[in-house]
């Protein structure tokens, strides 16, 4: 009877390789590849400027996913940063992280990415689906409920009941989708190269009088107000924004198989190659167009869109809206998937309601984990704050991957004797790289975004009470 007690409530290790890589690539390549070349262009100016940046990006994420593979490798279970957090630190600070990604970090970027996909159906079917069904005031706020946020909604929906079946199901559809985005970047990227007209010379210029939409002063290339720090951070920051996900393999390390070895290879071999992919298509972009031109694109469209469109003609905009809704889609489902280990790993410490610690006996997922996950991503997707919010824990989020990232050190010192199946790759050079970055980044953001910065804090110092709440009368040790 104890035997079957613990296999009802044991995840299943039921994703391989490919999959734990489809799940990396799925998480990190969205839109950001496909929109953010045009704003950097306008950060920095050059085209050299603009690659460097991704190239520093990458280098700082692999960074990050060395010493992740190390960590990940030490402790493969569910929750990943949590588990990391909560051993190294103790339960305030993993309970922390995960009410930031319970209340805004994975919800809010679901709802996101489910509102553009409705977006870009909307734009495939020219415009049609978009209806106002109730606008209101309330308490001086102006609120609109539209058929977006309900195609958004039935999104959240299905995707969550997919990923109710077995994870093995979930790992192949993954994969899927993974292969479609890629494609998309390897249409994009040689399209430019052998269908377009283009010429490398554009690479060695430099934006000259490009319009730039909606990019502030202060870190437009060629202002008065311009200084090259302030433009190349915020190139920086929209880089990593493409780049962020690397990490979510580690939430559902409990269900790869052969974790010590599946892992860091994933980790970093998927990292690897995501850094190859945003290059190589970055280069085309720039083949193609000049980077005032590039500068010139509408923020309504996307360089990759205006490039396709040089080798495609009219059908580029069908391609790139029909690859944008597969690649909201693909990470909306990872997204889910990733995010829903959390409450459950939470809930088996007792730092959440136990409902969400259990799992289904016949697909062995965390049902109401998903469940509660969906409602509440639906909630925020309805209540059209996700972006404000999401925006707002930008800063926490990148607290906590410098704690993650540090505690490679606390480990090394509380047991040295552990198991490591793999050893962080330039250690100790490499974690010290990723956390005085990381430090630049939050110095950086604190200096330029102070509210936002600190509505940050806030939204996530709210978890206390909760955790006070959720633990009362049942103290464990701070750490273990």
């Amino acid at each position: 009877m104890v035997s079957d007690s613990i296999n009802r409530n044991t995840l299943i290790r039921g994703l391989g390789l490919i999959a734990a890589i489809s799940i990396i690539l799925g998480n990190v390549i969205g839109t950001g590849v496909f929109l953010k070349a045009r704003v950097m262009t306008c950060n920095v100016g050059s085209p050299t400027w603009v690659i460097f940046a991704w190239v520093a990006a990458g280098v700082l994420s692999l960074a990050g996913a060395l010493t992740y593979a190390e960590l990940s490798a030490m402790k493969p279970e569910a929750g990943g940063e949590y588990v990391f957090l909560r051993d190294a630190y103790g339960r305030l600070w993993s309970f922390l992280y995960g009410w930031m990604l319970i209340f805004v970090g994975k919800t809010g970027a679901q709802a996101s990415v489910a509102v553009a996909f409705a977006i870009f159906l909307n734009d495939f079917l020219g415009g049609t689906l978009k209806r106002t069904l109730l606008e209101t005031n309330i308490f001086g706020y102006q609120y609109e409920l539209t058929s977006l946020q309900v195609i958004a909604v039935m999104m959240i929906v299905i995707i969550t009941t997919i990923n109710c079946a077995s994870v093995s199901v979930a790992g192949q559809l993954a994969t899927y989708f993974t292969i479609i985005k890629i494609g998309l970047i390897l249409l994009v990227g040689f399209g430019a190269f052998f269908l377009a007209d283009g010429n490398f010379s554009h690479l060695s210029m430099v934006n000259s009088g490009g319009t730039c939409e909606s990019v502030a002063d202060s870190v437009k290339y060629g202002t008065a107000g311009y200084s090259f720090a302030a433009g190349f951070g915020a190139a920086m920051l929209g880089a990593l924004w493409g780049y962020d996900g690397w990490n979510n393999l580690t939430l559902i390390a409990g269900e790869v198989k052969n974790p010590q070895r599946n892992i860091p290879i994933a980790l970093i071999g998927g990292t690897i190659l995501i850094v190859l992919l945003y290059v190589f298509v970055n280069f085309a972009y720039f083949y193609v167009l000049d980077p005032t031109q590039i500068a010139s694109v509408s923020k309504d469209s996307s360089v990759a869109r205006e490039v396709s469109i040089r080798f495609l003609g009219a059908g580029a905009i069908v391609l790139m809206t029909a690859g944008l809704m597969a690649s909201s889609i693909g990470t909306l489902h990872t997204s889910i998937l990733t995010g829903a280990r959390v409450p459950y790993a939470m809930a088996q410490d007792g730092l959440m309601f136990q409902s969400l610690g259990r799992l289904s006996e016949g697909t062995r997922v965390p049902i109401g984990a998903l469940i509660v996950q969906g409602l509440w991503a639906c909630l925020l997707a309805i209540s059209g704050s996700f972006d404000t919010l999401t925006d707002y824990v930008i800063f926490g989020s990148w607290i906590f991957y410098a704690l993650v990232t540090a505690s490679v050190f606390v480990f090394r010192k509380k047991f040295p004797d552990a198991e490591r199946p793999y050893k962080a790759f330039g250690y100790p050079v490499v974690p010290i790289l990723f956390l005085l970055v990381a430090g630049w980044l939050l110095v950086n953001t604190l200096i330029t975004n102070p509210f936002q910065s600190f509505a940050g804090i806030f939204l996530i110092a709210l978890g206390l009470p909760v955790y006070y709440f959720l633990t009362k009368g049942n103290r464990q040790p701070s750490s273990e």
